[in-house]
């Protein structure tokens, strides 16, 4: 935000009294990389997206959340249809049991970025990071006698794998019960009408 290179574009004008704004060409930036991740490893980019909006850019969460499920609309059909599905890589039986359940997922997490400060929303954010990375940590080992490189028993090396596994879900179980818990707790507030226009501060 530091940068002051025309053209700007202005944001978070609801969370913050007059705004924010930002050189368009750092956005621009993030959009390509975030495209070039979807395009080869077929995710939404929201790992990635968060982190440059949030600390690299200064975008609320709640700003950068809703920002980034807007984005994926174009960027991930435009690589699902033509980079994949005309080659016959799309299974549409999946694909549409995996769309009733993210319409439902998808409000259900609109309305926890409401009831839910961003710093739980961030703090989430990382334990699932480092959760994936403490999973991929335990699978290297096994990974590393599968090529030849380190000695070390079948039943180690699945023991391993469990243990990442365990550790991962536990992780992500946790935070996710917490981040529910506040989210049920703060249903009293939708149904009273009580969500006022500072949700999205602090986010």
């Amino acid at each position: 935000q530091a940068a002051n290179i025309p053209p700007k574009v202005r944001f978070d004008e609801d969370v913050v009294p007059g705004g924010r704004s930002i050189s368009i060409y750092p956005v621009i930036v993030c959009g390509f990389i975030v495209g070039f991740v979807a395009a080869i490893m077929g995710v939404g980019g929201g790992f990635l997206t968060f982190p440059m909006f949030v600390y690299g850019l200064g975008v609320s969460t709640f700003t950068t959340v809703g920002t980034d499920i807007l984005q994926i609309i174009f960027t991930a059909g435009y690589a699902s249809i033509f980079q994949y599905a005309i080659y016959g890589f799309v299974f549409y039986t999946i694909a549409m049991g995996m769309l009733v359940g993210s319409l439902v997922g998808i409000q259900i997490g609109a309305l926890t970025t409401k009831l839910v400060k961003g710093s739980m929303i961030r703090g989430f954010y990382a334990v699932v990071i480092l959760a994936g990375f403490m999973n991929r940590a335990f699978a290297l080992p096994g990974r590393l006698a599968s090529a030849g490189y380190v000695e070390m028993s079948k039943s180690t090396s699945q023991a391993l794998d469990l243990a990442g596994l365990v550790i991962f879900f536990v992780l992500v179980g946790i935070f996710a019960v917490w981040v529910l818990v506040s989210f049920f707790r703060g249903l009293g507030q939708i149904r009273a009408g009580a969500i006022g226009e500072s949700a999205g501060v602090g986010h």
